[in-house]
Order: structure tokens, then C-alpha cells, then sequence
């Protein structure tokens, strides 16, 4: 059925918001990132083989990922204002309390704590789309504040290494914890919902009721689901497979990247610093392209299951090429084909994250659902860079754990393509 939605309206504040909202997963990714980006520069300190360093890297995940469920239903009964500015002080503070670590032990329980804090970030996110977002307008603006995420991790790079190199590393984790509690005290300051922005234009409030928008308090009399009910949809477990597929190839970038560019393709810091950024870049650009074909294609009338599912599956089947990556013979090709990889990850996330409002229910689900499939996605967090740095230290080489994550990567495709059925309100 064609669409007769408008396309522009008289007001933009829902595109100031979510660029509010991604410069807080910049921020976010760039605390949760750096950890991979210094560790290679630690090792004097703390004498960690390539198991401990995985394990380090995977403990942040541990309780990330564990505290996903609360923080699913955290910021469904608070809402997304007082949710965000409560957790981007407390990963903050523990940010830059990495810089009193002192063993193995110290390291370990500050990235636990760590996780904690940034659980909320992602399904916060989702919340304030959901809401300020009609459902043609929903993947470009998914794909803007996750692709907050990337630019954490691409800036983590040469913010960090610059820093380690004037400052050294422990200086460097109390800097960018800082800069958090700016963010939160502005977000405090500015989020509202759309009805009670002050801010806001008739026409654009109007805009966002007819295009779909998730607002609090309107679907009331829609299906009461409890929150263990939503584990009675094929729809909920499909989203948790296939995101944990893809977590399992954006983590590889997030934690193992730079020890592999350093240790398997010979890269120094000043080097890592300057093309280390590189796969980022592009994952941006393949986000952002995500988002805004798939919106066309809802918009001129394609129906949103069809979208969805062609989108997703499409951006996991380019990021197999991870797989490609350890059997060619220069460090420029691996650099490219991984940028590639990791541009079709993106180019599927922006569709994925759009999924809990698309779905949902009701208002009052949306982050839930988000918290159920980011906590399946981030047993990837726990399990990748384990699996990574174990099968180094036996094999010596990253070609068996590319391999690995190659697969499961085709795995995530064949999981939209075939396990979802049509995505709509469940119920």
C-alpha cells in the first residue's frame, strides 16, 4: 500500500534530539573503547597474556550485557531523560577511575562496574526514536545515533593513542571520563518528550502522531503483554539470535582490531593511529546509507517487513568478508576488505535497532524489547573476545577466529531472511 505521509514539515526538533542522542553514544563508545585501544600500550604494567587480555576485554560485556534486561525495563518505567543522565554518570565515573588500576583484579572489577553504567545507553536510544520518530523516518534516525557508536570507536583511536603518547594511559582514562558528566548535565538540561517539549511546533507534534510515533500514554488500549510474555514470539527470539550474530562481528573491531593491525600486520602507533580509524569511517558511511534507502523504500510504499529483512540480511552476507580478510597478503587489502565487513554490519544495524519500535506492542514495550535483544547480543561481547584471544595463543594467528566469526556472520543472515517472519506489533 503506497504511503501518504508527508516528508517535510515545519519544525526539526526531533533531528536535534537525536543528534543529541548520538553525541551521547559517541561518548559512551569512546570510554567503552578505549580499554582495546591502550591495551597494547599496558602490557608493562599489567604482563597480560592474550587469554587475560580477553578476558579484561570481556569483562565490561559480562555486566553489560547481564544488566541489559533491567535496563530494558529501567527506562520504560523512568524514561529516557532522568535513564540517560543517571547512566552517562555513573560509566563516567568509572571511566576514569581505570586510571587507579593496578593489577589484574583492579582492571577487571572497574570494567565490570563499567558495564553496568553503560547498559541503558543503547535501549535509551531505541526509547527516544520510538518517540520522536514517525516509522518512515525511523532507520536513518537509528542509524544516526548508532552510528554514534562507530565514531566512539573510530575517534578512541586517535584521541587515544595521542593521548597515551602525550600523557600516558592512565591520564588519558581520567581525561575522557570527564567529558561524560558534560554531556549528562546538557542532556538533563534539554531531552523532553514530544507533547511536553516546550519547544516544539504543532505541525511537527501532528507530524509525528500520524507518521506512527511512539508516544507515551496513546496505546494504552493495545495487547497487555506482560514482560515474560514477550518471550512467547518467534519475532523476539529471531531479534535475539541474529543481533547476537552480528555483535559477534562489531566486537572483533571493538576489542581485538588494534592488537591485530599491530601484532599480525605490523602496525606502530603512529600508524594505528592514522589508518586504524579507517574500517570505522566507512562503517559510518554504510550505517547512515542503511538507514536513509531503507526509509526511501518504506516511504515510496514498500512494505516494512520486506525492507527490514532485505536490509539486515543483505548488510550480514558483505560482512562475511571478515572471513576473506587474514588470507590476503598486504596490510592494505586486510584493511579494506575488514572496512567492508564492518560497513555491512553497520549497514544492517541501522535497521535492526529500529525493530524493537516497529514491533512493540506498546510504548510501554519498546525499550523492553530492545534490553531482551541487546542482552542476547551481547553474549557476543562475552564469548568473542574470549574465543579471540584463546584461539590465538594456540594457533598463533587470527585466521581460525576470523573464520569463526565469518560464519556465524552467515548465520545472522539466514536468521532474518528466514527465522523472522513479518515484522509488526506483536500481539
Amino acid at each position: 500500500m503506497a504511503t501518504t505521509l508527508r516528508t517535510t514539515v515545519r519544525g526539526r526538533l526531533r533531528w536535534y534530539m537525536i543528534s543529541y542522542v548520538f553525541a551521547g553514544l559517541v561518548i559512551n563508545y569512546l570510554d567503552r573503547a578505549s580499554l582495546g585501544v591502550a591495551l597494547p600500550f599496558m602490557g608493562e604494567t599489567f604482563k597480560l597474556s592474550k587469554t587475560e587480555e580477553g578476558m579484561i576485554l570481556a569483562a565490561f560485556f559480562w555486566s553489560y550485557d547481564f544488566f541489559q534486561l533491567a535496563a530494558g525495563w529501567f527506562v520504560d518505567r523512568f524514561g529516557p531523560r532522568r535513564t540517560f543522565t543517571f547512566a552517562s554518570i555513573w560509566w563516567s565515573l568509572f571511566t576514569s577511575l581505570t586510571a587507579l588500576a593496578s593489577s589484574f583484579a583492579t582492571l577487571f572489577g572497574v570494567r565490570l562496574l563499567l558495564g553496568i553504567g553503560e547498559s541503558p545507553a543503547a535501549t535509551t536510544s531505541a526509547k527516544v526514536t520510538g518517540r520522536w520518530f514517525p516509522r518512515h523516518e525511523r532507520a536513518l534516525a537509528t542509524g544516526i545515533w548508532d552510528s554514534g557508536s562507530r565514531v566512539g570507536a573510530v575517534i578512541a583511536l586517535p584521541v587515544v593513542t595521542a593521548l597515551i603518547g602525550l600523557l600516558g594511559w592512565r591520564w588519558t582514562f581520567a581525561i575522557i571520563g570527564v567529558i561524560g558528566l558534560f554531556w549528562a548535565f546538557g542532556w538533563w538540561r534539554t531531552y523532553r518528550d514530544p507533547q511536553d517539549h516546550p519547544k516544539i511546533t504543532e505541525e511537527e507534534l501532528a507530524y509525528l502522531r500520524e507518521g506512527g510515533a511512539r508516544f507515551e500514554g496513546d496505546d494504552e488500549g493495545a495487547t497487555k503483554l506482560r514482560w515474560r510474555d514477550l518471550f512467547r514470539y518467534r519475532t523476539i527470539w529471531a531479534m535475539m539470535l541474529g543481533f547476537f550474530c552480528l555483535n559477534m562481528v562489531v566486537y572483533f573491531f571493538l576489542t581485538f582490531f588494534p592488537t591485530y593491525l599491530v601484532e599480525e600486520r605490523g602496525f606502530s602507533l603512529l600508524k594505528l593511529g592514522l589508518f586504524g580509524a579507517l574500517p570505522g569511517l566507512v562503517a559510518i558511511a554504510g550505517e547512515w546509507l542503511g538507514g536513509w534507502l531503507s526509509d526511501r523504500r518504506i516511504t515510496r510504499g514498500d512494505s516494512l517487513t520486506r525492507v527490514r529483512k532485505l536490509f539486515i540480511s543483505g548488510g550480514f552476507l558483505v560482512s562475511t568478508v571478515i572471513g576473506v580478510a587474514v588470507w590476503v597478503p598486504e596490510a592494505w587489502m586486510a584493511l579494506a576488505l575488514l572496512s567492508i565487513a564492518y560497513a555491512g554490519s553497520t549497514f544492517a544495524a541501522s535497521n535492526i535497532w529500529a525493530l524493537p519500535a516497529d514491533v512493540a506492542p506498546a510504548d510501554r514495550h519498546v525499550a523492553s524489547i530492545g534490553g531482551i535483544q541487546n542482552f542476547a547480543s551481547n553474549f557476543a561481547g562475552i564469548i568473542s573476545p574470549i574465543m579471540v584471544g584463546f584461539l590465538v595463543d594456540k594457533t598463533s594467528s587470527f585466521t581460525v577466529p576470523l573464520m569463526v566469526i565469518s560464519c556465524v556472520a552467515l548465520l545472522g543472515a539466514f536468521t532474518y531472511a528466514v527465522i523472522l517472519k513479518r515484522v509488526e506489533p506483536l500481539g
